[in-house]
C-alpha cells in the first residue's frame, strides 16, 4: 500500500463501526478502530489489550459492538459461555479473536467455580508467554497450553477488576432521541465489513515484523502503557493523523478510567460501612436516612464527614448508591413515625457483587413496623443530581466528520 493508505483504511473502518454502534465518546470510536486493526498483528504483539465492553442496564448496544468485531477482526471465536477447557485448547500460535458476550453469567454471584480458572486465563492471556499447566494426555504429562490472545468482553456490571485493569474499557449507554444507527443484518453489513477486515489483513500482514520491532512514545505508563501500545502501533504503522489521535484517546479514556475506581472505591467503602452499621444495631429491616447518614459521620476513620462541602447528607448519599439501584423509600417504624429510609434487603445484591467477603448469614430483621405506601402511588422519586465526570469527548454518533 502507498504511503497514507492505512490512515485511509483505518478512517474508512473506523466510520463504518461508527455506522452500526453509538460508542461513549469519539475516543472510544477511536480506539475499537486501533483495537480491531491490532487483531491483524497480534503475533508480533507482547502484550494481547482486552475490550471490556459494559454496561451498567441491557438495551446499550454491548452485542451488537461484538457483531461488528465478528465481521471485522482476525479470526473471531464468539462464545456466550464456554469452558476454560475449551479455550485452552483452541488459542495456539496463531491464536483466534475472542468475543465473549453476556461475562455477567460468568463472573457474576451465581457463577460456578470455573469463573476463577477462565478469570485467571483471561489474566494471564494479556502477555506473552504466560502458559496454563495442565495436566494431560495418556501419560499424565504437564503440559503447557498457551494463553496469548485478544480478547472482547462483554456483560452488564462490571468485570473483575484484574480484567478492566488490562483492557480498554466502554462503558456503553443506551442510544439519546435522535441518535441513530444503520439497522445491522449480517446478509447486508458483513461485506462491507468483510471487505475491510480483508483489506486490514492485505496492509498489515507484511508489517508484523516492524511492527514486533516498534517501541513506540507512550503518554502513559506500567500497565496502561502495555494495554495500549498495540494500538499505538497501529496508529504509528498507519501515520497521518492517528498517531496523535491515538494518544489523545489514550490519555483521555485511562484518565476517566482513574476517575471511575476512585469513585468505585469510595462506593465501596460506603458499601462495606453500612453493612456494619445495620450489624451494629442488630440487623433490622430498615434503617432512616437521617440515622444512617449521622451513623457514617460519626465515624472518625472514614471520610464521610469531610464528603462534599460539609460533609455527607441525605442527597449525597442517594447519589452514591443510586448506581447500585438502592435508594430510599417512605417507612413506618415502630410507634407510627414515617420516614424516608433504605431497606436491608435492597443491599444483599450489590453486598454480594462487591463485598463478596462479607458473608450473609441472612438473619431474620428486626421489624420495626411495614413499609408505608408512597404518596399518592408513585414509587418514591430518585435522588436529584448529575455525574461528577462524564465519558471523555461526549457522546459519539454515527455521522462523524473524519
Amino acid at each position: 500500500m502507498a504511503a497514507g493508505d492505512g490512515a485511509v483504511l483505518l478512517d474508512e473502518l473506523r466510520a463504518a463501526i461508527g455506522k452500526y454502534v453509538v460508542l461513549p465518546s469519539e475516543e472510544a470510536l477511536t480506539a475499537v478502530t486501533l483495537w480491531v486493526a491490532a487483531t491483524h498483528i497480534q503475533t508480533a504483539l507482547q502484550h494481547a489489550p482486552r475490550l471490556a465492553v459494559i454496561s451498567a442496564t441491557k438495551g446499550c448496544g454491548k452485542s451488537r459492538v461484538l457483531d461488528v468485531l465478528y465481521e471485522t477482526v482476525h479470526d473471531p471465536m464468539m462464545t456466550v459461555n464456554t469452558s476454560p477447557a475449551v479455550i485452552f485448547r483452541t488459542i495456539g500460535k496463531i491464536p483466534p479473536t475472542l468475543l465473549v458476550d453476556e461475562a455477567d453469567t460468568i463472573f457474576g454471584p451465581k457463577a460456578s467455580g470455573d469463573s476463577e480458572i477462565l478469570r485467571g486465563l483471561l489474566n494471564a492471556g494479556h502477555q506473552r508467554n504466560r502458559p496454563a499447566w495442565r495436566i494431560s494426555g495418556p501419560e499424565h504429562k504437564p503440559t503447557p497450553f498457551p494463553t496469548f490472545a485478544m480478547a472482547a468482553i462483554a456483560g452488564i456490571g462490571d468485570l473483575p477488576d484484574t480484567i478492566t485493569d488490562r483492557a480498554v474499557v466502554l462503558r456503553m449507554q443506551k442510544r439519546k432521541p435522535g441518535e441513530k444507527v444503520a439497522p445491522f443484518r449480517s446478509r447486508y453489513a458483513a461485506p462491507e465489513l468483510n471487505a475491510l477486515r480483508d483489506r486490514l489483513a492485505a496492509w498489515l500482514g507484511p508489517l508484523r515484523n516492524t511492527a514486533a520491532r516498534m517501541v513506540p512514545q507512550m503518554p502513559v505508563e506500567d500497565r496502561a502503557a502495555d494495554t495500549w501500545e498495540p494500538l499505538v502501533i497501529n496508529a504509528d504503522l498507519a501515520g497521518g493523523h492517528w498517531p496523535a489521535r491515538a494518544r489523545a484517546a489514550c490519555v483521555a479514556m485511562t484518565r476517566f478510567e482513574a476517575v471511575q475506581d476512585e469513585q468505585t472505591n469510595v462506593k465501596v467503602r460506603l458499601l462495606r460501612d453500612i453493612h456494619r452499621i445495620f450489624e451494629r444495631a442488630h440487623n433490622p429491616e430498615a434503617l432512616s436516612s437521617q440515622d444512617l447518614v449521622a451513623a457514617l459521620i460519626q465515624d472518625a476513620d472514614a471520610p464521610w464527614a469531610e464528603h462534599g462541602n460539609k460533609g455527607l447528607n441525605a442527597h449525597h448519599l442517594g447519589f452514591l448508591l443510586r448506581d447500585f439501584g438502592i435508594g430510599p423509600a417512605n417507612y413506618r417504624f415502630a410507634g407510627g413515625r414515617q420516614a424516608k429510609a433504605y431497606m436491608r434487603n435492597r443491599f444483599l445484591d450489590a453486598w454480594a457483587r462487591h463485598c463478596p467477603d462479607l458473608t450473609e448469614a441472612t438473619p431474620e430483621p428486626t421489624h420495626g413496623g411495614a413499609p408505608a405506601r408512597p404518596a399518592q402511588g408513585k414509587p418514591p422519586a430518585a435522588p436529584a443530581g448529575s455525574l461528577p465526570v462524564g465519558p471523555p469527548g461526549g457522546p459519539a454518533g454515527p455521522k462523524r466528520t473524519l
